[in-house]
């Protein structure tokens, strides 16, 4: 009971919609990932939350680094893709990589590269400090979620 009415409570907190991403040995991989923030100016420092049953984020762990991608709100469609378990969720979608070498998606509001600083338990997920290494942004709205439903500036 406590944690639906967690869920419903907390549903109320606006967020954006980011996918973190990064490329091994198997290719690009990535999720989507709602809990997203920035820590720290001084180092530049990021967090965000990926859960323990994620299969992806073992993949980014283990290669140390990746990129935040801050969905633009006409990219509801690549955080349902990026949302799912298994499968190829780089198929149909557009990516280039920068000096860092990780997938940064294409049409995205803005983009951080980061390398991982540390990793704290937060229960059912990991709480993990990013230290930032580049970024950049272009115009446009983001794409964000309230309420248990995406939702778009008009």
């Amino acid at each position: 009971m406590l944690q639906e009415r967690f869920r419903e409570v907390l549903g109320h907190f606006i967020s954006g919609i980011t996918v973190v991403t990064s490329i091994d040995d198997e290719g690009p991989c990535g999720f989507t990932c709602q809990s997203f923030m920035s820590l720290s100016l001084i180092p530049p420092l990021v967090t965000f939350a990926p859960a323990k049953t994620s299969t992806t984020w073992p993949r980014i762990k283990k290669q140390k680094k990746g990129a935040i991608n801050v969905l633009s709100q006409s990219q509801q469609d690549v955080a349902a893709t990026f949302a799912v378990s298994g499968g190829d969720k780089f198929q149909l979608i557009k990516w280039h990589t920068h000096e860092f070498g990780v997938p940064i998606l294409e049409g995205v509001l803005a983009w951080v590269e980061f390398e991982i600083h540390a990793i704290h338990d937060g229960g059912d997920h990991d709480l993990v400090v990013a230290k930032v290494v580049d970024l950049d942004r272009r115009p446009g709205k983001p794409l964000m979620y309230f309420k248990g439903e995406y939702q778009k500036l008009s």
